[in-house]
Parts: C-alpha cells; structure tokens; sequence
C-alpha cells in the first residue's frame, strides 16, 4: 500500500513538473490561438527561466502577449464601462520587456510579432490611460514613471495619432503634485507646443509662474491664450486673474464685465468668477453663482465656506443700513426690512459654515467666524465651538 502511495505522488510530481515547465514554444502557440492571457502566464514562466531569460527573444514575445492583452483588455472596456481590467500593468510590462529585448538584440524577431521598435512606438495611449488612472488614485510615483514612458513612446517618432499635448499635461500635473515645481512648468510648455488647447494646461502653467513670481513667462503665457481662436470662459478667467496680479485692476473689471454669468455650465468657472466678486466685495453677486455651483458640486468645501462668507458679508452690509436708520423715525419700514435680511443672512451664513465643517472639522478660521456668529445670535453653541477650537489649539 504505501509502494502504491508512494508511486502516485512520483506521479503527481511528474505530472505538476511538466506543466510547470517553461516553453517558449506553448507561449507562441498560446498566442497565436489569441489566448493571451495563457500566453502570459507562459511566458512569465520563460522569463523566470536562468537560460531562457538571457535571449532577446524571450522578452520579445513577452512585450508582444502583453501588449496584445493590455489591447484586449482595454478595447473591451472602451465598448463596455463595467467591464474590469484584470492586468492594468500589462502596458507598462510590455514596455520593459520590449526595452529589455532591444538592449539584448535590436533586431530580434518572430512570425506574426512586433519588433521591439515598432511596438514601442505605439505603446503611448495604452501607457497614457494607466498613468492617468494612477494619477486619479493619487499615486503619483508610479504616475510618473507611466506617463514617462508614455512619453517616450510618444516621441520616438512622428505619432500616428496626436495627443494634442494631453500626455505633457498629465506629466506636468504629476510633477506639480510631487512638489516638482522646477520641471512641471517645461512640460505644460510642451504641451503647448504639442498643440494643446485644454484651459487647465494654461492655467497651472500661469499658476507655477505667479508662485515664482516670474512675471516675463506669465506674460507669455497670457499672450499664448490670446492666440487661441475661441477662448473658453476658463481661459478669460485665467487672464483675468492675470491682471490682478499684475495689478491692473481697471482691465480685469473691463474683462469681467464681458463674461456672461448666466450661461457658465462649468462649476470651477463659477467658483472662480465668484471668488474675482469677492475680490470686488460684490457679494449680491457671488451669491447666485456659488449657489448654482452648489448645485452642480455639493459637498464642496470651497463652495460652502465661500457662500458662508458672502452670507455674513451680506448680513453686515444690512446691519450697517439698520443702524444707520436707527434715529430716523420715518425709515420704520426700512429699518425692519434691514434687520430681517440682516438675521436672515446671518442664519444662512451659520448653516453654511456648519455644512462647511462637516467637511473639514478642524479648520480655524471657519471655526472663528462660527463662533462670532453664534455670540450674536446669542446661542449656547457659541460655548460649545470655543472648547472645539480650544481642543484644536491645544493639540
């Protein structure tokens, strides 16, 4: 009996050592059927082969299955959004083994594959959407090497197909989150020069030039905006913004007064026209477009602080008009409607900085104004937010 056992698992041995071993030939031929994702797992057993991993061929089949199962998972996801991609990383391991090969043997080939060169060339958008996706999961190291790499396929030669400078945006991007202030800006040049009209390049652009006070390449880059045929709200605001910073308060209030508040769809650009009203003290008309911001992105923090400002702004512009009304006895009517838009604004002010506060607890300055208001409605709560920012300030 235990001969028997013994025989069976010699067997079961055998048996497991065969399908454990590498074949560059069952790699091809599960590539071939287009079972790529069987030819992948072939060919990683090829790679971690001491022999087979030294041939250039070897890591031109890996390259060649996993860029044909990065297309296959990524084209059936472009038809059907819930469909989940099982090998996000297959672009960027294609990419690598497609170097790895062209360092081995430039000129390494097989029936029915890419070259190493030809492939690499067309790696960037499948490389783009990963580094994107990395970026958007705020993994912003590995969005860097991606979208690296995505470059670098870009830039081999003439692209079939342009980009319009989108891969140099989300590069800048990412090197702007990783505090890379010095090399972002070179990039959202590039971007520029690679044909880009997206708002957002302009913008960070102008931003990293007013951190560094470099008023010489802003100005360039306000001159860029001016070239583009039909500027986006978000362009005008971005040059708006521009002339403040520069001081030529006169030429901002001329190119607001050109925008038509009425048809922004965008919530940023709501936000930010908003903000240039604030700047204005013109808070009867932020009001409306932080409202319809609300709207749009609710449980914005920017947006519910902000309306909570305009809120109190609006309510001590009233009790001005009330008090100035208090030793006129003819204004009775006047002075009541004063004190009931004050109250009102005041409450509204309170109800949007708690909204506010849900979202980030622990900010001061919200905090402050909170309690303010709370003394002058003369409100237990006021107690209650001065231990919460005693706490904070004791930390």
């Amino acid at each position: 009996m235990k001969q028997y056992i013994a025989i069976i698992i010699l067997i079961c041995a055998s048996v497991a050592g065969m399908a454990q071993k590498p074949s560059l030939t069952k790699a091809y031929n599960a590539f071939y059927d287009k079972n790529y994702v069987k030819a992948m797992e072939m060919i990683d057993l090829c790679v971690q082969d001491e022999k087979l991993a030294t041939k250039a061929q070897t890591w031109l089949y890996k390259g060649n299955i996993y860029y044909f199962l990065s297309n296959e998972e990524y084209s059936a996801k472009q038809k059907d959004a819930s469909f989940v991609i099982q090998h996000p990383d297959a672009p960027i391991e294609a990419f690598d083994a497609f170097q790895k090969s062209l360092s081995m043997n430039a000129n390494a080939e097989a029936m029915d594959m890419f070259s190493a060169k030809d492939a690499m060339k067309q790696l960037y958008p499948l490389l783009l959407v990963r580094g994107v996706d990395q970026l958007i999961e705020k993994d912003y190291p590995k969005a860097k090497a991606t979208l690296s790499k995505s470059i670098a396929s870009y830039e081999m030669e003439k692209p079939q197909y342009p980009m319009n400078g989108e891969i140099y945006y989300y590069y800048a991007y990412t090197l702007e989150m990783l505090n890379e202030l010095d090399e972002a800006p070179k990039y959202y040049q590039k971007a520029l020069d690679d044909g880009s009209q997206n708002p957002y390049v302009f913008v960070r652009l102008l931003d990293i030039y007013k951190q560094q006070d470099n008023r010489k390449a802003a100005a360039a880059v306000i001159d860029k905006i001016q070239a583009v045929p039909a500027q986006e709200v978000s362009l005008q605001l971005a040059e708006i913004d521009y002339l403040y910073w520069i001081g030529d308060s006169v030429g901002a209030r001329k190119a607001l007064s050109a925008i038509n508040a009425s048809e922004l769809k965008n919530p940023d650009d709501m936000v930010n026209l908003a903000n240039f009203r604030i700047k204005e003290k013109r808070y009867d008309l932020a009001v409306p477009l932080l409202e319809r911001a609300n709207v749009l992105s609710p449980d914005n923090f920017v947006v519910l602080y902000n309306l909570g400002v305009c809120k109190y702004c609006l309510h001590e512009e009233a009790f001005k008009h009330y008090n100035d009304l208090l030793l006129n006895p003819n204004a009775s009517d006047r002075k009541d409607y004063y004190k009931r838009v004050s109250d009102n604004m005041l409450q509204e002010s309170a109800d949007y900085f708690e909204q506010a506060r849900k979202l980030n607890p622990a900010d001061l300055s919200l905090l402050n104004t909170l309690r303010s208001i709370y003394v002058q409605q003369q409100s237990p709560k006021a107690e209650e937010i001065s231990k919460i920012i005693k706490s904070i300030e004791n930390q």
